[in-house]
């Protein structure tokens, strides 16, 4: 079993100065109250034109964002890389519903995609569907209404989009995630994904699916998708996380009169991602998976899965995965024990990644002891040095 207690190693390459930055931003972090009161007033802020930028970039942003460019991700990049951590260069902005915002961003994420080529620190690219692709319109054909000549024609340039992502990435031999989404909109994600699965993942695996497993649904699609997919004659590629929506997704739910498609229990979930593990390692034939999740348990189960069917740490199909300025007592860990590991650093201008941030805070607070095992984790290597020093 690995230590993931071990903070000497989770925060080796952070300076004294950092984890002191760190420190008073997850003890913020740790009131509800706070968090509301911050990500308002910096939406609030940014419309009225206040000079926010600064602040906002020394705090939040600096713990959780890479930098606003590529360029300015360089060090992050190279200081995850000296620790056999890989970078997910993920280009924030979100929530936009213009043909030029999805232009832009579809060019970002070739950016991404040229930058990563041939750079073993930056093993995966990732693109948002949503970043690309109207959400009105991805919501119209997952209920498979009609669409009007004008949004299909946007769905059209949608689709290109994403297959020129695609081909891109395959040209580049660099692998790609595409991202989960709402559940009113993920049927149209799920059917584009596994298109674009079947067209680039014939000799090797470019093209990773994202499935939620707090949905109570996706255990059943994960075995029915990658059937489809390896009946097809590709390769299946797959992301598993526990999911980004749960209080949205409930809410909706009861809103519109449906059943909530989310777990009703913790346990429930646990057990379906979990599940999802041991299906994902039976089929490393047919597959390649990331475990994607901050939860030490389940980062525990895949380990000892690997152990007890031999498979080593380093396995070419095996993956880990966190957030940036997350969950390093993880990353670190695996990293030094020869997993692979990589880190989601998000970047853009500060005011596009408000909405990004303002969801990593409140995701923060309200997943249950998330912040309080972050802030442990801090005081508990400050507290090792100062006695080292003694």
């Amino acid at each position: 079993m690995l230590d993931f207690n071990d903070t000497s190693v989770a925060f080796a390459d952070r300076s004294d100065r950092e984890l002191q930055d760190k420190r008073r931003l997850f003890s913020m972090m740790s009131s509800p109250l706070l968090v509301a009161l911050g990500t308002s007033a910096a939406d609030a802020a940014f419309r009225f034109g206040l000079p926010v930028s600064g602040l906002i970039k020394a705090t939040v942003f600096g713990q959780f964002c890479g930098g606003e460019t590529i360029e300015e991700c360089e060090g992050t990049i190279r200081r995850l890389g000296a620790s056999g951590v890989g970078t997910i260069l993920d280009f924030a902005p979100e929530g936009k519903d213009a043909e030029d915002e999805f232009e832009r961003t579809a060019r970002e994420v070739l950016r991404n995609i040229d930058r990563a080529r041939a750079d073993a620190d930056i093993p995966f690219a990732v693109f948002k569907p949503t970043g690309v692709i109207s959400f009105a319109i991805l919501e119209k054909v997952s209920a498979e209404q009609a669409l009007s000549a004008d949004e299909s024609r946007r769905w059209a340039a949608a689709i290109e989009r994403v297959e020129a992502i695609c081909r891109r990435a395959y040209e580049a031999g660099q692998p790609i995630f595409i991202d989960a989404e709402d559940y009113s909109i993920q049927k149209a994600v799920d059917e584009l994904v596994e298109r674009m699965m079947v067209q680039f993942n014939r000799e090797t695996i470019i093209v990773y699916h994202t499935v939620q497993m707090y949905r109570t649904d996706r255990l059943d699609y994960l075995r029915d998708s990658y059937r489809r997919v390896r009946e097809a004659g590709s390769l299946y590629g797959i992301k598993l996380v526990r999911g980004a929506y749960m209080e949205r997704e409930r809410l909706r739910a009861s809103e519109a009169g449906y059943p909530s498609p989310i777990h009703a229990t913790k346990e429930a979930t646990d057990a379906s991602y979990d599940a999802a593990v041991d299906f994902c390692v039976a089929n490393l034939d047919g597959l390649a998976f990331v475990n994607a999740t901050h939860n030490e348990a389940s980062t525990h189960h895949l380990v000892q899965r690997m152990g007890e069917l031999g498979i080593p740490p380093g396995h070419p199909r095996v993956f880990f995965s966190q957030l940036y300025g997350m969950s390093d007592n993880l990353s670190y860990v695996l990293a030094k024990a020869g997993y692979n590991v990589s880190k989601y650093v998000p970047y853009g201008p500060v005011k596009d990644a408000i909405p990004y941030l303002s969801r990593r805070a409140q995701e923060n607070t309200s997943v249950l002891g998330q912040v309080g095992r972050e802030l442990a984790f801090i005081e508990a290597e400050i507290a090792r040095r100062s006695k080292s020093v003694r």
